[in-house]
């Protein structure tokens, strides 16, 4: 995705909730070894060789997502822009080039559910809805690896 497909005025939020402690998810966010395990949909990868994370204001993150039917490569990166452990993640989304100034940008809220844990995911500059083919539906089903990996799939 590059900044000139971005529309500030699109957005979407899924909210799911975990079966897992908030450190444990805010892991999955910003560990890359938890990363390459979820960070894609279904039927795509994320090799851990191609993962990289710096989760501080002003780092960055990339990560090479693989179609394992096709061999199709999809480049994403971005830039955090805020960074509240456990609790928020704010950062650009896009090709890894993007600039921060206009690239889509997520923010990810954690909070305590008992022993579960709450994510609000808000994606702003990429339209999305359910059952689009795209972005949203991706996003679902990369929540749906995470999901398996905390039931141990």
């Amino acid at each position: 995705m590059s900044d000139q497909n971005a529309d500030a005025t699109a957005e979407f939020t899924i909210t799911r909730i975990f079966d897992a402690p908030r450190d444990l998810v805010w892991q999955a966010w910003t560990d890359p070894d938890e990363a390459a395990r979820w960070w894609h949909p279904e039927g795509v990868s994320s090799p851990r060789e191609h993962v990289t994370i710096d989760p501080r204001v002003g780092g960055t993150y990339r990560y090479l997502m693989i179609n394992d039917e096709n061999g199709a490569e999809f480049p994403t990166g971005g830039t955090y822009l805020e960074v509240d452990e456990p609790k928020k993640l704010v950062f650009t989304w896009g090709d890894p080039g993007d600039s921060v100034d206009t690239a889509p940008r997520i923010t990810v809220t954690l909070a305590d559910r008992g022993d579960k844990t709450e994510m609000t995911f808000h994606l702003v500059g990429v339209p999305g809805f359910k059952g689009d083919g795209n972005v949203y539906d991706g996003w679902e089903s990369a929540f749906d690896v995470l999901d398996q990996v905390y039931r141990g799939e």
